[in-house]
């Protein structure tokens, strides 16, 4: 009992804190801190922080170890992660496995999270990222707010964030991130 009060706790705190997040980002309250990042290390934090949540599913990563620093702030970056990989746990059968997968352009970086879940209906690859909008996806509950979030996360970086259903089911969510004018050097391997 005393597991699902803490659950419970988590949830509502995650409510909080995303209709904080929202109304900071609808006002402009928002001051990107934007440090040159490793995404490897933003991606790491955010699989720590939901540790618990995916014990029991294959996360899988593909990172490519040259990716360049990036100019974000990782915390708001880390906090996109965390929505879109809280998603794929509520939003998929447990146990199903959860992919990462980062590339660098010149100009951007991608980062995507696949799931292989039932995917989104479609003509809803747009309109889930609408403030309250919940796809019809098994029941999970939540408000609605998390990709509105990561939407506005994502554009105040100057990028853009989208959802595509996957040729064999499940859902890829990917947003991109400007590397500027120059591209800066990728992290020396220690």
């Amino acid at each position: 009992m005393l597991e699902s009060v803490r659950e419970e706790a988590e949830r509502l705190n995650r409510l909080v804190q995303n209709l904080l997040e929202m109304t900071r980002l609808e006002s402009g309250a928002v001051q990107l801190r934007k440090e040159l990042h490793p995404p490897e290390e933003v991606i790491g934090a955010a699989l720590g922080r939901l540790g618990r949540a995916l014990a029991d599913r294959r996360v899988t990563t593909s990172v490519p170890p040259d990716l360049p620093l990036v100019p974000m702030d990782d915390v708001l970056i880390e906090q996109v992660l965390l929505n879109l990989l809280d998603n794929a746990v509520k939003y998929t059968p447990a146990g199903s496995p959860i992919e990462i997968i980062a590339t660098a352009t010149d100009q951007n970086l991608t980062i995507e999270v696949a799931d292989h879940g039932p995917g989104l209906p479609p003509g809803e690859e747009e309109k889930i990222f609408e403030k309250f909008y919940r796809a019809n996806r098994g029941g999970a509950s939540g408000a609605g707010l998390g990709l509105a979030i990561c939407r506005g996360i994502v554009q105040a970086h100057g990028g853009r964030v989208w959802a595509q259903n996957l040729p064999g089911g499940g859902v890829a969510f990917l947003f991109t991130l400007p590397l500027g004018t120059t591209r800066p050097a990728p992290v020396p391997d220690a």
